[in-house]
């Protein structure tokens, strides 16, 4: 078995200089990025190019690339009956003085802005038809398959991940998970547009455990109550299944465990539905 790559030092792509990055993707794409409208990440960026589509790029370790090689959006492309940005082109390079690997996508526009921040502070209040295109999205990518796996947080999603993560707070429950499903695994507000329903970033899709979605989609919701509730409802069949128990506490644990934010708005409703949830797979 080869050695399992170094990982890089930490970099937030807010603070890094990053012309030479953005110069190098420009000459690869032949096209300019429009600087006005960047981006910045903590570990990525994006801007319009000058042909009218946007270029996202991303900075991911050697150690992080994992079985799917950061190549998520161009994969994407394959998936049908999901209201998604048009992938048109992508390059990927080893950086020269770090085991990192960067990786440009180039897309069409999106159809309107991002529905808020990754966690919502306020009702973002979305019509009838932006849950249906909603469903109707997360319904179709469950019907499909992938030799994927997900990797939220950018660290790949196997068995000693859920266990591991649950154990550090309901250490008794049996994790073992029974049903995996495609998931776009980075479900957020800051990745959805509206009034036009559409998902971007795909960059972490892959096969994960039914509910991933829906449980990192109500996690992301819980400082607006109402806004979780709605999640939950609209997504119920998917959380009220055995592996959606559990996807709900593996988003739960993340918040309340070892490395809780005592700040986070949160913690009370993922701490009072995660002792559901385990006194119910108990």
């Amino acid at each position: 078995m080869s050695p399992r790559p170094p990982a890089p030092r930490p970099a937030d792509l807010r603070a890094e200089p990053v012309d030479d990055v953005l110069g190098h993707v420009e000459g690869a794409l032949r096209t300019r990025l429009d600087r006005g409208t960047l981006v910045r990440k903590r570990r990525s960026l994006g801007a319009r190019s000058e042909r009218g589509t946007w270029v996202r790029v991303e900075r991911r370790g050697l150690d992080r690339i994992g079985l799917q090689g950061g190549d998520g959006t161009a994969c994407a492309a394959a998936l049908r009956g999901i209201a998604k940005p048009a992938w048109r082109a992508g390059i990927a390079w080893r950086d020269e003085a770090e085991p990192v690997v960067w990786r440009a996508d180039e897309t069409d526009l999106l159809p309107g802005a991002p529905v808020g921040r990754a966690v919502m502070a306020e009702h973002p209040g979305l019509s009838e038809e932006w849950w249906a295109a909603l469903n109707a999205s997360l319904d179709a990518l469950a019907a499909q398959r992938t030799h994927r796996i997900a990797t939220p947080d950018t660290e790949t999603l196997t068995q000693e991940l859920v266990t591991s993560t649950i154990d550090g707070v309901f250490p008794s429950l049996v994790t073992t998970v029974r049903e995996l499903r495609p998931a776009h695994a980075d479900l957020n507000w800051a990745n959805m547009t509206a009034p036009v329903f559409c998902l971007f970033d795909w960059e972490d899709w892959g096969m994960a455990p039914r509910g991933l979605d829906a449980a990192t989609l109500w996690g992301a919701s819980l400082a607006v109550p109402a806004l979780a509730d709605r999640v939950r409802a609209e997504r119920a069949a998917d959380l009220e299944s055995r592996e959606g128990k559990l996807m709900t506490l593996f988003v739960a644990t993340k918040i309340i465990g070892p490395h809780a934010d005592p700040e986070d708005p949160r913690l009370g409703a993922a701490r009072e539905t995660a002792q559901r949830v385990a006194r119910e797979l108990g």
